[in-house]
């Protein structure tokens, strides 16, 4: 078979696998909910029950939550991270008050809902972005998504394929358990596999600094740690990493962040999470979190 028909041919079947497992998901989660129980936003007063995106539950939303309690310390959460598919659905069956995504709805969500009489309402409160950084001494500045795919996932394996200088690529990347693992290869990898022999390291800031010591060396890191010491961005298609690119929806290695909540039927906690959130005290978490702060 055809190398390029296959593989998208396995990428439709991937997307569309990941579709189905999203709303049969939710369809558990309706079945098992009948009319008599309790409205979207219901929670017991002092209680915010969250669930959805990993990208947000991982690392996110704890840091908002620890932060918000400083001031809040009466308020306890209750968090479950599965998929953005799974907090739609928590929240269209009245079993949670703010359902995590970094996407939109799908079709099929939103008519589910509706069915249900539940109107999302949307709180954008920022993106999740990934810097692609190179050694500051390599001459590569520019990368297309195309060749970045290629190299993390080890069909270019020479810088020289790109019009860098004849020597191996070193790869540095976040290990398997980490959710940036997986969100880079869906956001620049056509959520390809990874290439055979990559260096595995728990967080940004160990990918940066193996990078500095590696004038061969390749990796991804948060926006605000892209210009640290022995590193510099790599453009893609000429587009730099940066907040106002991200913001702008340029820059294609990010996700728009939302916490969906029922419109109407808001609890008064929930709401005022949610305010805490967008305002600059919430933001500056999002910035030291290595997240996008929302415009």
């Amino acid at each position: 078979m055809n190398t390029e028909l296959h593989d998208k041919r396995s990428k439709l079947t991937t997307r569309g696998f990941l579709r189905s497992a999203s709303l049969i998901l939710i369809g558990i989660l309706v079945a098992g909910c009948p009319g008599s129980k309790p409205a979207p936003g219901t929670a017991p007063s002092g209680k915010i029950t969250m669930r959805g995106s990993n990208t947000i539950g991982e690392e996110l939303a704890p840091q908002l939550i620890a932060e918000y309690k400083t001031s809040h310390p009466a308020i306890t959460f209750d968090i479950e991270s599965k998929a953005t598919g799974y907090g739609f659905g928590a929240l269209m069956s009245g079993l949670c008050d703010i359902a995590e995504a970094s996407r939109l709805p799908l079709k099929d969500e939103l008519e589910m809902a509706q069915n249900r009489n539940v109107e999302y309402n949307d709180h954008v409160i920022g993106a999740y972005s990934v810097a692609v950084v190179v050694n500051a001494a390599n001459p590569i500045g520019n990368l297309t998504r195309e060749q970045v795919r290629d190299i993390f996932t080890g069909v270019i394996q020479n810088w020289k394929e790109v019009g860098g200088s004849d020597m191996p690529i070193h790869l540095f990347i976040r290990d398997p358990v980490s959710g940036t693992y997986l969100g880079f290869r869906e956001l620049a990898m056509e959520d390809k596999p990874y290439a055979d022999t990559p260096n595995l390291l728990t967080n940004y800031e160990a990918i940066v600094e193996a990078v500095a010591k590696d004038a061969n060396g390749i990796g991804y890191s948060s926006l605000k740690l892209e210009n640290s010491a022995g590193v510099k961005p790599v453009s893609i298609h000429g587009i730099e990493p940066n907040a106002a690119a991200v913001n702008k929806g340029d820059y294609p290695y990010a996700r728009v962040l939302h916490l969906y909540t029922s419109k109407g039927h808001e609890s008064p906690e929930a709401l005022d999470f949610i305010q805490f959130v967008l305002s600059p005290q919430g933001q500056a978490v999002l910035t030291r979190t290595g997240f996008t702060p929302h415009p």
